[in-house]
């Protein structure tokens, strides 16, 4: 699964690397975003994408009556995404969501007792992307207008299997080379593993050496 990245990207960046105008998204950068806040993301919609946008962690189906749905919405399945109810009206509103990595937990015992959290990032690449889909929605009761999106999942590849050692689930991660397939409207299957995958590199950050590592 994916629900906690590093989005401590400022607008400068992105414009550097994505070479793109970033004056309407409104986010705050953050080193350790959990997606349970539902806080904004910088993430570039197929729609508009010569610019950068902002949108709500938490998919909120246009039919939603509420924000409820959301905290169950916050990563879709590839494999399920086209008939899962919250998602087969939005899984071609295709977006990247921008992050620099992300954040897994490896079980040490069956019980989950004891942890240790691993920082994931993509090899030769400082900023990536992970696949999402997205819906705009409107309050029915505010009419205040939210743009949300989910992280799409794959199948854990080797790495992540060791390291997601439950679940074996990863987000969909993108290239440079990719991300305008996934914009575009590629096939969605193309994106599941092993069809796709990608270079990651893992840091154990609850690990102390001993004396005889």
């Amino acid at each position: 699964m994916c629900y906690y990245v590093d989005s401590s990207l400022t607008k400068k960046d992105i414009r550097r690397i994505y070479n793109i105008g970033t004056e309407g998204a409104d986010y705050t950068p953050t080193a350790f975003m959990s997606g349970f806040t539902h806080e904004k993301l910088p993430v570039i919609l197929d729609e508009t994408p010569q610019e950068l946008s902002a949108a709500n962690w938490g998919l909120i189906p246009v039919w939603a009556k509420d924000e409820e749905i959301r905290r169950q919405t916050l990563n879709a399945k590839i494999e399920t995404i086209k008939d899962k109810p919250a998602f087969r009206k939005s899984y071609e509103s295709r977006c990247l969501v921008i992050v620099k990595g992300f954040y897994e937990w490896k079980w040490l015992d069956t019980k989950g007792r004891e942890k240790h959290k691993h920082y994931l990032t993509l090899k030769n690449q400082e900023v990536f992307s992970l696949a999402g889909i997205y819906s705009h929605w409107t309050n029915p009761q505010t009419e205040e207008e939210l743009t949300t999106f989910s992280v799409v999942t794959t199948q854990a590849n080797e790495l992540m299997a060791e390291i997601h050692n439950i679940k074996h689930r990863m987000p969909v991660v993108l290239y440079k080379a990719t991300e305008n397939d996934w914009l575009r409207g590629a096939e969605i299957e193309e994106f599941a593993y092993p069809n796709h995958e990608c270079d990651l590199q893992a840091v154990d950050l609850d690990y102390r050496p001993t004396l005889f590592d």
